[in-house]
C-alpha cells in the first residue's frame, strides 16, 4: 500500500501542554532568528484538549517564561488559590493538619484552579497564530525508520478499516510525516513513546516507571456551598494503609467542584477497584455534604506518571526526544506536572532549533537535552522531592514521616530510593481480602457504565479492538486462575468482562467502545499481556472541560 508523505523540520506527537509548548517555543525562536520553520502537530484526539484531563492546580511558572504576558492574552487562569486544607480521613472522621506544619512545597500560594483542557485549547490557538499546523484527529500509529536506524518521523494510522481487518467504503490509508527531528509528547505510557524506550534502551540507567490512576468527576454545586478558590486534599480512607493514594477537591468558576481520587498502582489486593474507592470516598460525612443537590456534569480518568527522579529515562535517540509526561516529569508531593510538562517540552524546542541552525539534519542526538533538563528548575524540583513516593512501601504511617522530613530537607538525604514494576505487586486472590463495595445510590456514587457516558466517550465500533493481546489465553489460564481477572476492577470505564461462553466456559470480553484512554490495563496488567494501541483518530474520550 502507497502512503502520501509529507516533509517537515520538526513533528510532534500529542497536543498537550508539552507538545505545544515545544511547538510554541520553536516558532519563536525562528521568529526571532528570522527563519522559516515548519512545525506540525498531530493529536489523536477530535480536538486539541479532548483527551486532556487533570485535578488541575496549575503553576505558572513555565508559562510565565513562555507567554510572559498570559494575562493579557486572556489564558484561561481565572480562579486564582485562596484557602487550602489538607487533611487525614478515617472512616467517620477528618483530621485537618495546620498550614505551619506543611512544608513549603506542598502550599499554593500564586497557583490557579483551572480546566487543563481549556488551557491547551488557547495553547493551540497560539500555536496556530504562530504558523504551526495542527491536526486532531489524526492518531499517531507507527514510528518511521531512516535505515541507518535513526528515527524518520511517524506514520497516521489508516481509517476506514473493519474489525476483521477488511477495507470499508471510504478506506483513507494513513499519511508519513517526515522530519528533521520528532518530538513524542504523547503523555502517559504512549504506546509509540513505549516502543522508542524499549528499542533503543532508553531506561537502561533509570528505575522503573511507576504510575497511578486518577478518575476525576466535575460538579456543578448549589452556590451556597461553593468557595472559589479553595482547594482540599485528604489521604486515608477509603484506602488501606498499605495501598498510596489520596484525594483532591477544587472549587473554580461558575459553582464548579473538580473531584478527584488517586491510586497508586502498585496496589497488592486484586480486588481492589479505583473506580469504586472513589465512589466510596464521596460518601465520607465530610465530603458528601458538598454534593448533596448538586449535579455530575463530566467524568474521566487517566494514568499518572509518580516515578519522579530516579524513573525519568534517557530522553534523546537519533532523531528525536521524549517530553513531558510520555518520559515522566510529575512531583507526586505537590501533585503537580504541567508545569514541568511545559519546560521540557521548551528546553526540547531550544535543543532542535539549536541543531537545526548548525545545519544537522536528525539523524544526530540531541545529546545535550537530558543534561539541560536535569539542570533546570524542573531537574532540581524533582531532585528534591525523589525519595517520598517510594518511601510509602513502608506504609502509610512511616511514609508520610519519612517523606515530611524529605520535604523538609529539600532533598538533602544522600542516597536515593528505587522503584518496582507496578504489575508485580498483585498478590494471588487467594491471599487476598475480598472487599464489599457499596452499591452506588445513583445521586453521590455511580456506576461505570453511566460515568463513561458522561465522558462522551465514542469509537468506531467496527474498527481493530485497540486493547490487544499478546496471549489470548493468558486472561483465563493466569489472570482468571491466579487473581480472579483484576483487569474487571482495576479498569474505570468497564471494557473488560470474563463472561461465559455457548460451551459454558468462561472468556474475557473486551468492549475497546468504552475505552477512555487511560492506559491503566496496559500497566497493571499482571502478566504484562495487554498491550494498548491507539485506536482510529478522533475516536475515544471527548472532554468538554476537564
Amino acid at each position: 500500500m502507497t502512503r502520501d508523505s509529507m516533509s517537515y523540520d520538526v513533528v510532534i506527537v500529542g497536543g498537550g501542554p508539552a507538545g505545544l509548548s515545544a511547538a510554541i517555543r520553536l516558532k519563536q525562536l525562528a521568529q526571532e532568528a528570522g527563519r522559516e520553520l515548519s512545525v506540525t502537530l498531530v493529536e489523536k484526539g477530535s480536538e486539541v484538549g479532548a483527551h486532556i484531563l487533570s485535578g488541575a492546580v496549575f503553576e505558572t511558572r513555565a508559562l510565565d517564561e513562555l507567554i510572559p504576558d498570559w494575562q493579557a492574552q486572556g489564558a484561561p487562569l481565572k480562579t486564582a488559590v485562596s484557602a487550602e486544607h489538607f487533611s487525614l480521613l478515617t472512616r467517620k472522621k477528618r483530621y485537618n493538619f495546620p498550614a505551619w506544619m506543611l512544608p513549603p512545597q506542598l502550599h499554593n500560594q500564586g497557583n490557579y484552579i483551572i480546566s487543563l483542557g481549556a488551557l491547551c485549547r488557547w495553547l493551540a490557538k497560539e500555536a496556530e497564530a504562530l504558523g504551526v499546523e495542527l491536526y486532531p484527529g489524526f492518531a499517531a500509529a507507527e514510528v518511521l525508520y531512516h535505515e541507518d536506524g535513526s528515527v524518520k518521523g511517524v506514520a497516521t494510522g489508516d481509517m476506514g478499516v473493519s474489525r476483521r481487518g477488511e477495507h470499508k467504503p471510504g478506506f483513507q490509508p494513513g499519511i508519513e510525516l517526515h522530519a528533521k527531528y520528532t518530538l513524542f509528547a504523547e503523555g502517559v505510557r504512549g504506546s509509540l513513546s513505549k516502543e522508542l524506550i524499549e528499542r533503543f534502551r532508553l531506561r537502561a540507567g533509570s528505575q522503573p516507571q511507576t504510575y497511578g490512576i486518577g478518575i476525576k468527576e466535575l460538579w456543578e454545586v448549589q452556590p451556597e456551598k461553593h468557595r472559589p478558590g479553595l482547594i482540599e486534599h485528604s489521604f486515608g480512607w477509603p484506602l488501606d494503609s498499605r495501598t498510596y493514594g489520596g484525594s483532591f477537591l477544587y472549587h473554580f468558576e461558575e459553582n464548579l467542584v473538580s473531584v478527584g481520587f488517586v491510586v497508586a498502582l502498585d496496589y497488592e489486593n486484586p480486588f481492589l477497584s479505583p473506580f469504586e474507592e472513589f465512589q466510596r470516598f464521596k460518601t465520607h460525612p465530610a465530603v458528601r455534604p458538598v454534593f448533596e443537590g448538586g449535579k455530575r456534569i463530566a467524568y474521566g480518568a487517566r494514568a499518572i506518571n509518580e516515578g519522579g527522579y530516579q524513573s525519568i529515562p534517557k530522553l534523546t535517540f537519533p532523531g528525536g526526544a521524549l517530553i513531558g509526561c510520555a518520559a515522566g516529569f510529575v512531583n507526586v508531593p505537590k501533585i503537580k506536572g504541567s508545569h514541568n510538562a511545559m519546560k521540557t517540552g521548551m528546553l526540547a524546542a531550544e535543543s532542535v532549533f539549536a541543531a537545526l541552525q548548525a545545519g544537522r539534519e536528525g539523524h544526530d542526538e540531541l545529546a545535550d537535552l537530558s543534561r539541560a533538563v536535569r539542570r533546570s528548575w524542573v531537574g532540581k524540583e524533582l531532585r528534591q522531592v525523589r525519595n517520598c513516593r517510594p518511601a510509602f512501601r513502608w506504609g502509610l504511617v512511616p511514609g508520610t514521616l519519612f517523606s515530611g522530613f524529605e520535604l523538609w530537607s529539600r532533598g538533602l538525604m544522600p542516597w536515593t530510593l528505587g522503584h518496582h514494576d507496578d504489575h508485580r505487586a498483585l498478590k494471588p486472590a487467594a491471599r487476598s481480602r475480598k472487599i464489599d463495595y457499596p452499591k452506588p445510590d445513583g445521586k453521590i456514587s455511580f456506576d461505570r457504565l453511566s460515568s463513561v457516558f458522561l465522558s462522551n466517550t465514542n469509537h468506531e465500533e467496527d474498527q481493530p479492538v485497540h486493547l490487544t493481546l499478546r496471549d489470548p489465553s493468558v486472561p483465563i489460564r493466569v489472570n482468571l486462575k491466579i487473581y480472579d481477572a483484576p483487569e474487571q476492577r482495576y479498569c474505570p470505564a468497564g471494557v473488560y468482562e470474563i463472561v461465559t461462553d455457548q460451551a459454558g466456559e468462561p472468556r474475557l470480553q473486551i468492549n475497546a467502545q468504552n475505552c477512555v484512554h487511560c492506559k491503566t490495563c496496559d500497566i497493571k496488567d499482571p502478566s504484562q499481556n495487554i498491550h494498548w494501541v491507539v485506536p482510529e483518530g478522533g475516536g475515544g474520550p471527548n472532554y468538554p472541560n476537564m
